[in-house]
């Protein structure tokens, strides 16, 4: 176990509770909250300023620190408002990419200068994707562009108020607010307690959560799996699940997430290898898997598929997800996007 792996393991098993590394670090999760809602307040004020675009635009996020399940989110979202008629486009930081600069995500473009959400976005949705540190250049360079663009989608961009935004959905999981701290005596990045339009609860709403207006319930669904030195070779998840050594790994904010999916599939997991987000693979941990086969995520397929190494692994099985979401979500989306009222 690497020493990220070691400490991403402890911080998230202290996040759920509040034992004494959390109590230890209370003091400077009071310091960050200060400079959190001070940030906010001069964004609200006027006193920073926060950039307005020409088109509507939808924010995906979430206050959990780590992945909740946004990826999938963006690509629903792009597939459900072109079949209302709109035309979106995505913007996006890109985790984890080596370059600053505002980079349009093409087909050539390597993954390292566009991140792998980003190029996995472009790839399975179809919509123009821009990625920024600066979001709101971002935007710009996007709606410059592809004119014709009527509504832009911001992948994880709660926290970035600098640009500007119509809808907020705030995106969650079955972790709910861990400890309910902020970082780094919790996994908050922002009180729990935030505004939104709507929110999204990855893996099922319950309790209380299940009545309150404009609460929905996203499911991450596998269809099937296909190989990745041969994408045109399919496998049934019987077929899987009939192999005695199947392995999985994932570089991802929740790798168990994954792994969960998989074991509910019917598969009975020989092996699993939790990777830290946006992992390279440059240093390859799949060859020490003794497995007959290795199932990795889409996200993680993107930088595999240009590693030789890796890419010609018999062995690797690639398992795309998709996003189910229960209720009119999409209805009241293209409602507040046309003026009207949701509630």
């Amino acid at each position: 176990m690497s020493l990220r792996t070691f400490f991403e393991t402890l911080f998230s098993r202290e996040w759920q509770r509040r034992g004494w590394l959390a109590w230890s670090l209370l003091p400077l999760s009071w310091l960050f909250g200060g400079v959190t809602f001070c940030r906010r307040w001069l964004y609200d004020a006027g006193l920073f300023r926060s950039h307005a675009i020409a088109v509507p635009v939808i924010v995906v996020g979430n206050v959990y620190v780590g992945g909740t399940g946004k990826t999938p989110l963006v690509i629903w979202l792009v597939q459900q408002l072109r079949e209302h008629g709109f035309v979106p486009g995505v913007i996006s930081r890109g985790h984890g990419r080596d370059a600053e600069q505002v980079q349009q995500v093409r087909e050539d473009t390597p993954v390292s200068i566009a991140g792998d959400e980003p190029w996995l976005i472009r790839q399975r949705s179809g919509a123009p994707v821009f990625v920024g540190r600066r979001r709101a250049a971002a935007a710009d360079a996007l709606l410059a562009a592809y004119p014709n663009v009527t509504v832009l989608i911001a992948d994880d961009g709660l926290q970035h108020y600098a640009l500007q935004r119509d809808i907020e959905i705030l995106l969650s999981d079955e972790r709910g607010v861990g400890n309910g701290w902020l970082l780094p005596a919790g996994p908050l990045r922002e009180s729990a307690s935030r505004r939104f339009d709507f929110r999204v609860v990855n893996g099922g709403v319950e309790g209380a959560a299940a009545a309150e207006q404009h609460t929905f319930s996203m499911r991450l669904q596998a269809t099937h799996a296909w190989q990745l030195s041969d994408h045109q070779q399919r496998l049934s998840w019987s077929e899987f699940s009939a192999n005695s050594r199947v392995a999985a790994a994932a570089g991802m904010g929740h790798p168990e997430r994954f792994f969960l999916m998989l074991r509910k599939l019917g598969l009975n997991l020989s092996q699993t290898l939790p990777l830290p987000d946006h992992f390279d693979f440059s240093t390859n941990p799949l060859a020490d898997l003794d497995a007959h086969i290795i199932l990795i995520t889409e996200k993680d397929a993107v930088k595999c598929a240009h590693i030789e190494a890796i890419a010609s692994d018999s062995r690797v099985w690639v398992v795309p997800v998709q996003a189910a979401i229960d209720g009119p979500l999409s209805t009241h989306l293209v409602e507040k996007l046309r003026g009207y009222p949701t509630a």
